[in-house]
């Protein structure tokens, strides 16, 4: 993942209802949930939910799947994944946590 992509993702779940709706997501799994769902478990207006899952969209937090009539709503596992190898790519100082006891730091 590049820096942009990082800043971008980011910047998409320092709002406190995108982190709230990704979330939900990610709890769901892959079968996803439609906006009326999504509003509802969250108790959100469905206009609000749907300015916040555009922004998850735009930054590639969540994906958007038309099925019928509707619309299916996932949270992007893979590029969470990459978001946090991002994060951790330097972790410990780049030894390793295996090699390096750092105090405070959880993955060593």
């Amino acid at each position: 993942m590049e820096e942009k992509a990082a800043v971008a993702a980011l910047a998409a779940l320092a709002q406190p209802l995108r982190l709230r709706v990704f979330r939900a997501l990610v709890g769901v799994g892959p079968q996803g949930l439609n906006p009326s769902e999504l509003a509802q478990m969250l108790g959100v207006a469905s206009s609000t939910l749907s300015f916040h899952l555009k922004e998850l969209v735009h930054a590639g937090m969540v994906s958007q799947e038309r099925d019928g009539r509707n619309l299916v709503y996932r949270a992007s596992l893979e590029r969470m994944s990459e978001l946090m190898d991002y994060l951790a790519a330097h972790c410990c100082l780049g030894a390793g946590c295996e090699q390096l006891t750092v105090p405070g730091c959880t993955h060593c």
